[in-house]
């Protein structure tokens, strides 16, 4: 039996002592194979936790604002030093296949959807930063069972891997580096597997804090810096996450499509307004038009749809659009959705700033209405969602004592989030539950979920 901090785990999990007992089983069984399999030895304990975005959906990589939590739900890694450079790793899963690589400047790729991926974007990653003085480890990955991170669920499970691959190396390899600066590696190390996303799952997966949400600014300071803040969560609501049955696959085109069309945005409104870098600079204000005036100006310089041809006679150079479409994976065919998609993330920055204020006074209602016209947003304006989650997001907005609901995560499938009032009907969940099967013939598992802290070491190498 290994050792664990009694301490930690319940900050970790809560002082509930079946919850405790089952963590510590958990923790025990992956020592306990982790030595079966590499054998008797040092060992450190690892854990990275999902994350859920309260509102601001594919705001990050539009250099936006977001406001994640992350979960006591999470993945385990079991960890020891190698001597050479090599990153051996297996997973309790077995569906994914042990894997072997060397950390190098340039780590072969596996094949696309392999899992190992992830570990070789960061190593690579880590690898370079560092100037190769990085050594390699043994691996376990333990991410199964109820407690740990729902895979397609909108919980960012690939985010975990990418951050628990590279947290762990600069863990073993007592590399000194800022949280905010590696949560920037881990989201340049996801572009390796071929997202072109943004920053919001590492910054949340590496600096949640308990009982508060994250609010971040996408954008970097002058010095390269991000800044960030942490939102206290009311304790009376509850963080619910209830998954659609529905699965997504982060490096499908659509989610690159949608980031090109984001940026061919912010292409078209430089050409009137030059100081524009990001759609978080698209206000009223910063354009300086009446609030009644500014979306007929944006609409006169955003088309709704457009082609490769369209966007050259609008004055947009070849030699950009024609790296944009290689860069992200794109037909030269493709037609382009510009202004929803645009709309979505301006109106989209506007409700995170708003739901911060709203947490900073209480006003959990408020909240809840920002988080309702978010998902309205996606569905319609981002077209992210997709019919089950649209019937399963009305489910819970009619339940009395939801305060809001939206779809959580990439989108296409994948989780909803909902803020969940003490004084709701105690029936909520098992309504929701009939009433979703019965619409589409899906089930739908929910979990009750507590901001807890980031990335983190639960046993120190011994």
């Amino acid at each position: 039996m290994i050792k664990l901090d009694h301490t930690l785990l319940e900050k970790l999990y809560g002082s509930d002592p079946a919850m405790l007992n089952a963590q510590q089983a958990r923790y025990h069984q992956a020592a306990r194979l982790f030595t079966a399999h590499f054998g008797p030895g040092p060992m450190a304990i690892l854990r990275t936790p999902g994350r859920l975005n309260l509102i601001g959906e594919h705001t990050d990589y539009n250099g936006g604002f977001v406001m994640p939590v992350a979960l006591d739900k999470d993945i385990l890694i079991v960890v020891r030093p190698r001597r050479d450079a090599v990153v051996n790793a297996i997973n309790l899963e077995k569906k994914f296949t042990p894997f072997a690589f060397t950390l190098c400047a340039d780590v072969p790729h596996a094949p696309s959807g392999d899992w190992s991926n992830y570990f070789r974007g960061a190593g690579q990653e880590i690898y370079r930063r560092f100037a190769g003085a990085v050594k390699g480890m043994d691996v376990l990955v333990s991410g199964s069972g109820a407690y740990s991170v729902p895979r397609g669920a909108g919980l960012s499970s690939s985010t975990a891997l990418t951050v628990m691959a590279a947290f762990a190396l600069v863990t073993l390899n007592k590399i000194e580096i800022d949280r905010a600066d590696l949560a920037h590696l881990c989201s340049e190390a996801e572009w390796y597997v071929g997202t072109r996303g943004g920053m919001m799952d590492q910054f949340a997966t590496l600096l949640g804090q308990r009982d508060h949400a994250l609010f971040l600014d996408c954008r970097p300071a002058a010095d390269g810096k991000y800044t960030f803040e942490h939102v206290p969560m009311p304790d009376n609501v509850q963080v619910v996450l209830l998954t659609s049955g529905v699965h997504h696959d982060n490096v499908r085109g659509e989610f690159n499509r949608r980031v090109a069309e984001c940026k061919i945005g912010v292409k078209l409104v430089r050409r009137h307004y030059p100081f524009v870098t990001h759609l978080r600079d698209v206000t009223p204000a910063a354009l300086a038009l009446p609030q009644a005036d500014f979306w007929a100006a944006i609409e006169r310089i955003l088309p709704h749809h457009a082609t490769v041809d369209e966007l050259l006679r609008r004055g947009i150079d070849k030699p950009w659009l024609t790296e944009l479409l290689a860069d992200h994976r794109l037909e030269p065919e493709a037609t382009f959705t510009v202004l929803p998609r645009c709309r979505h993330v301006i109106n989209e920055n506007a409700r995170v700033l708003a739901g911060v204020a709203a947490l900073k006074k209480g006003q959990v209602e408020q909240f809840g209405q920002l988080i309702n016209a978010a998902h309205q947003s996606m569905s319609q304006d981002y077209a992210a969602s997709c019919a089950e989650v649209d019937a399963l997001v009305e489910i819970a907005q009619a339940q009395t004592g939801v305060l809001g609901a939206r779809i959580t995560g990439a989108g296409w499938g994948g989780g909803v989030v909902a803020l969940l009032s003490p004084a709701g009907d105690p029936a909520w969940a098992e309504t929701i539950r009939q009433t979703y099967r019965a619409q589409t013939g899906l089930e739908t598992e929910i979990f009750v979920c507590r901001p807890r802290d980031g990335a983190g070491v639960v046993r120190t190498l011994e």
